[in-house]
């Protein structure tokens, strides 16, 4: 072979080593890439060319796959209740994409995760198409229910806890949206329907033939909306306290009061008991009961800021990925950090040690301190995925209940539960009595705006055991509505009720 030959040949081998090497490149090395690319439309394709699978709520389905004459899209998803479980669940859109679980857990539903590898297989062999796998949800569906019946004509959140475990019963947020409308196939719609539901609450952005309400209703309020805690922080405040030795449930605090107010420090001003007469002299329990504003204060200045700090974190608070739980709370969504900041000193601390100044908490997160509470001081890690399971129903995933703290000793977590009791029974909380079944609860008017210029949030949070053993910790806010006077917005009246329902949902037969 001549030279000049001998050359073309090692070039042209170049050539088709390079386009081996390319062609590799693409095929394995990158095929994820491209085949998860928002732009490739095959993929999109292939994703509705079989049925996905579905979210269980006590081994029944709450979705389906519906077949269609859409070559494109051949099979769609359906929310069997919509905006009921829209906060768990999500949603899954062919043209504006997942989110929630729907997107976590999307390799399981699409039938894409590796561990439904031999069932994929099989199904080919016998011609049966892929098939997705399913996700078994902890949601209680009564409670799940009676959560979103009591909040569904207001805006506000309910979260439901197993406190033994972690486990989410319930996880509600109002006002909510229906999946169904951002599931179908027809383009404009979706992207119409998308447009109205994702406006807020400016009038200038509100269309005028707008079908949604404008509050956000695809916000998941429940983990990703922090609200002033109000009177509900209270109980971290006395757990802070009792833990510390600053108080005891039947000894009245030392409250250095002129007439009836506690001044903060170098000031004319303070906090008052001129409507709760009963608060002056109060023993821990009983201003618990009432819900003095004065006490509480008092107790957290003797405890000190950094005591009352490192409490509110035991339960929860400031988890920024560092801290006592090492991480962000997931359930697997990621829920908003809850805060109780440094730097209170003076007024500051004592506004802060009852819920105000610039303390801001999810419901998820009163939730999980009630839980504590309730379980021996221990908090539990909530969930919301019981199991992954393939279409065969063979477990492939389950979820193991994990210890986030204890928050308090369980001498003080029976001393806080006793002082819960009280509050339904003698107290602000008695809207959520049940007949024989042990209830405690603590409400919560949490002020908003410069100088309390705005309508307040109402709280209610709680738990219930009943008799043969079942335990539900509750969390119910509800945000300020046009049409209730100022007057008529208070935790006990207006929250306290949905939490009830919630409860008896778990512990009653």
């Amino acid at each position: 072979m001549n030279k000049p030959l001998r050359r073309v040949s090692v070039f042209c081998l170049i050539l088709v080593a390079a386009l081996m090497l390319r062609a590799n490149w693409v095929q394995v090395v990158k095929a994820d890439d491209y085949a998860n690319n928002t732009h490739n439309k095959r993929a999109i394709y292939e994703k509705y060319s079989h049925p996905r699978g579905d979210f269980l709520v006590e081994g029944k389905p709450i979705t389906s796959s519906v077949k269609t004459d859409d070559k494109q899209y051949e099979f769609l998803r359906k929310y069997e209740f919509g905006p009921m479980y829209a906060p768990v669940t999500g949603y899954i859109s062919p043209f504006v994409g997942k989110n929630l679980l729907e997107s976590i857990d999307d390799d399981i539903l699409s039938g894409k995760d590796s561990r439904l590898f031999v069932r994929k297989v099989l199904d080919t062999v016998t011609n049966k198409g892929t098939r997705g796998g399913n996700v078994a949800l902890t949601i209680n569906a009564k409670a799940q229910e009676a959560a979103y019946n009591g909040l569904k004509d207001k805006t506000g959140a309910a979260v439901a806890i197993d406190p033994d475990t972690g486990k989410v019963l319930a996880m509600v947020s109002t006002p909510s949206y229906d999946p169904n409308v951002l599931a179908q196939n027809d383009r404009n719609a979706v992207a119409e329907a998308y447009d109205q539901m994702t406006l807020d609450s400016d009038p200038k952005r509100k269309k005028p033939d707008t079908k949604f309400d404008p509050k956000m209703p695809m916000d998941n309020r429940a983990l990703r909306y922090t609200y002033p805690p109000g009177s509900t922080f209270k109980l971290i405040t006395a757990a802070a306290a009792l833990s510390e030795g600053k108080a005891k449930p039947n000894e009245a605090p030392t409250v250095p009061l002129k007439g009836d107010t506690l001044f903060y420090p170098s000031s004319n001003q303070g906090l008052s008991e001129a409507s709760h007469p009963g608060c002056v002299g109060a023993t821990t329990q009983r201003a618990l009961e009432l819900s003095c504003n004065t006490v509480f204060a008092q107790l957290g200045t003797d405890v000190g800021e950094a005591k009352l700090k490192e409490q509110a974190e035991k339960f929860g608070f400031n988890n920024f990925g560092k801290g006592v739980n090492d991480n962000p709370l997931d359930i697997p969504t990621r829920a908003k950090p809850s805060l109780f900041p440094g730097g209170n000193d003076g007024g500051q601390l004592m506004r802060a040690s009852i819920g105000q100044q610039s303390v801001a908490a999810t419901p998820i997160e009163m939730a999980m301190v009630v839980a504590g509470i309730a379980n021996n001081g221990k908090v539990m890690k909530p969930y919301v995925v019981d199991e992954l399971r393939a279409q065969n129903l063979s477990v492939l995933e389950k979820t193991q209940p994990q210890l986030a703290s204890q928050a308090v000793s369980p001498e003080v977590s029976a001393q806080l539960r006793d002082m819960m009791q009280a509050v339904v029974k003698d107290g602000t909380g008695k809207p959520a009595a049940i007949p024989g079944v042990e209830v405690g609860g603590k409400t919560g008017t949490a002020q908003q705006g410069l100088n309390n210029d705005k309508k307040p949030f109402a709280w209610f949070v709680s738990y219930a055991k009943g008799a043969d053993g079942k335990s539900v910790a509750v969390a119910v806010v509800v945000e300020p509505d046009d049409n209730v006077q100022r007057d008529d917005i208070a935790g006990g009246q207006l929250a306290g009720p949905i939490a009830k329902a919630i409860m008896e949902a778990v512990v009653k037969k």
